[in-house]
């Protein structure tokens, strides 16, 4: 399936070959749009009512037409928008995925929304948000069948009717682990990290996972690169858990397996930290005692740390 975007004419008109299609399309959506109301009459629509529609849709800063063809043949349309008219809402929207009555049950509609979900995400868009008409049961179920959810209930900005409004985290996962170094005082290792998304916080060494590397494997590594220990090896499992921040530009949800091992009180050492350092925006380190574990002065990951760490300490 290729996934292109709609292009006027010249005249600011939709081709005529191309509207045909089209319109075509269109009609053989009657069910839908005798739910939704957009044309006079779902058993009639024309050429010309279609290409107003479009070119409606294309009007608004930011929006798009996407044609998704099979074969050659049109067999599905998404309109979308990389910014609602509101301006506190942060998401593109899907204004409508419309997939040729005849082409249906093949996977068309799915593809599309992924393909239109990739297109966002390789933009760096963290979520994405659509409506849908509370009389439309088939399209709820289709949305969330795809990993929406719902987050709203309110009246759509064109004609006031009933909707349900739906969200979906494009977030790219990221797997990734750390090693909670403890000295005998019960002191634990902390590197101080500055992020664009969320700020200045402490955590633990560690990152994410290079291509087939296991948790334990990359945990290891990760010591290594960032304190120059070579002594050290990720002991048992303290805990996993998931978070959110921007890494390299990207919107990413980390999902972190964070061990334990014990050793030594002292400083990292080697000629390649400082610009491993500066390479993951490593701000400064330093040994922090239960006590501050427990009462963390600066945000913490994962935030409860000291109370893993002292319930692993009792077993």
């Amino acid at each position: 399936m290729t996934l292109e975007p709609l292009v006027l004419g010249p005249d600011g008109t939709v081709p005529a070959p191309l509207l045909t299609e089209l319109t075509a399309l269109y009609a053989s959506n009657r069910e839908f749009h005798a739910l939704s109301g957009d044309f006079p009459d779902p058993d009639d629509i024309r050429e010309e009512q279609v290409a107003a529609s479009l070119v409606e849709d294309l009007a608004h800063p930011g929006a798009e037409v996407l044609l998704a063809r099979s074969e050659g043949r049109l067999v599905g349309v998404a309109a979308v928008a990389a910014h609602h008219p509101d301006p506190a809402d942060p998401d593109p929207w899907i204004g409508l995925l419309m997939v040729d009555a005849g082409s249906r049950r093949r996977g068309h509609g799915r593809r599309i929304a992924t393909a239109v979900e990739d297109r966002f995400r390789a933009a760096g868009r963290a979520g994405l948000r659509l409506a849908v008409l509370e009389n439309n049961p088939k399209a709820l179920a289709f949305w969330t069948s795809l990993g929406y959810e719902e987050i709203d209930r309110r009246p759509d900005l064109q004609l006031g009717r009933p909707c349900r409004v739906l969200r979906k985290e494009l977030r790219t996962p990221r797997p990734a682990a750390r090693t909670a170094i403890v000295a005998p005082d019960g002191a634990v290792f902390l590197f101080r990290y500055d992020n664009v998304e969320v700020g200045v916080h402490w955590a633990l060494p560690g990152g994410g996972l290079e291509d087939g590397e296991s948790p334990r494997e990359g945990a290891l590594r990760e010591l290594r690169e960032e304190t120059g220990w070579t002594d050290l090896r990720p002991g048992p499992l303290l805990c996993t858990w998931e978070h959110d921040f921007t890494h390299s530009g990207i919107p990413v949800r980390q999902h972190e397996h964070i061990y334990v091992t014990e050793g030594p009180r002292r400083e990292p050492g080697g000629p390649h930290l400082a610009a491993a350092h500066a390479a993951d925006s490593i701000l400064a380190w330093r040994w922090w005692s239960p006590a501050e574990l427990a009462d963390p002065a600066e945000p913490l990951w994962p935030p409860d740390l000291g109370r893993l760490l002292e319930e692993f300490r009792r077993v």
